[in-house]
């Protein structure tokens, strides 16, 4: 069951959050049914990816999410770690599974029959969401790839032939999923690397999809981590500006998430809401209550912080919870 365009709740990336979840759902004003699903009685969760890997309580979030989909009362898209998981564990030796999947597999260690259902049910899941007044999709939507895509998959559904397919670098389905779950990059030039905070050193940097009329490698960054100094400024190259992908302001509203925002939620701009504040590393998990606005408000942004179990540092929105479920 895809969305309509009203009284969604849009949900960045949980990563094994649950405590996390359980809070913004209770703040958003969802409650618990007899069979123990969260639901609310006029709104529906959209859940943006990324349920996977590196929390505490993975199974948990896992099985909240998947219990509410079941039950109508959310839909769950495809972040790149679920792609990773997907293609891991069905095309490859599950003894060569990569580390960032570390913490699934020891969390579903004593259940490995509920892990296996548990990607069977992912590969259910949509990849991509094109509600005609609004948009949705884990990292980045990029009009050639997703309208290609759906146009021979309206339900956004992938299949394991599309997995199959993937391992190929030259293929459509390889591109698809490296441009909608981990967005644009571009490779730094002079064949240059740079290490991150956490340690991993790359040849490539995330990008925006929405800078009109970039000039330097600077005005198009989209990361945590800073460019080189001597990088940064230098002016974009053409090959470089023809590989970047851009949103424009007079799309519709489109949520997403994946990219590691930092500080207090807010919106990129009316029409975009990146919704991922690093909520497994310290920060926020973060929703927005869509009600099929053509342009989208900073007021309807609700969140809870790691740091403060009893934060009431959200919008507007956060304020109208209780007069929405009453």
């Amino acid at each position: 069951m895809l969305p309509s365009a009203e009284a969604i709740d849009v949900i960045g990336d949980i990563h094994g959050c649950a405590t996390l979840l359980k809070r913004l759902l209770d703040r958003l004003g969802y409650r618990r049914n007899r069979d123990g699903v969260w639901h609310h009685p006029q709104r529906r969760v959209l859940f943006l990816g990324d349920l996977i890997d590196r929390g505490p309580e993975i199974v948990e979030t896992v099985e909240i999410a998947r219990a509410m989909a079941e039950q109508g009362h959310a839909t769950v898209l495809l972040g790149n770690h679920e792609i990773s998981a997907l293609t891991a564990f069905f095309l490859r030796d599950e003894r060569r599974v990569p580390r960032i999947h570390k913490e699934t597999v020891e969390q579903y260690r004593n259940c490995p029959e509920r892990w296996r259902d548990t990607l069977k049910w992912l590969l259910e899941c949509p990849l991509c969401i094109d509600g005609g007044s609004y948009r949705a999709v884990h990292a980045c939507w990029d009009a050639t790839l997703a309208e290609r895509f759906l146009d021979h998959h309206p339900d956004g559904r992938i299949d394991r032939h599309m997995l199959m397919r993937a391992c190929d670098p030259q293929s459509f389905s390889h591109m698809l999923f490296g441009r909608l779950t981990r967005g644009p990059q571009l490779a730094l030039p002079d064949d240059r690397s740079m290490t991150s905070r956490d340690g991993v050193t790359r040849r490539t940097f995330r990008t925006s999809f929405w800078a009109c009329k970039p000039r330097c490698y600077q005005d198009v960054l989209f990361q945590p981590d800073p460019l080189p100094p001597d990088i940064a400024q230098r002016p974009l190259d053409d090959a470089s500006k023809r590989r970047l992908v851009f949103y424009g302001p007079d799309q519709p509203p489109l949520f997403f998430g994946h990219y590691w925002r930092q500080g207090r939620p807010e919106l990129i701009s009316d029409n975009l809401a990146c919704l991922d504040y690093s909520g497994v590393k310290g920060g926020h998990l973060v929703a927005y209550r869509f009600d099929g606005e053509a342009r989208l408000s900073a007021d309807k942004l609700v969140w809870v912080s790691v740091d403060d179990p009893a934060d009431i540092g959200a919008s507007k929105a956060d304020m109208q919870c209780s007069q929405i479920c009453q």
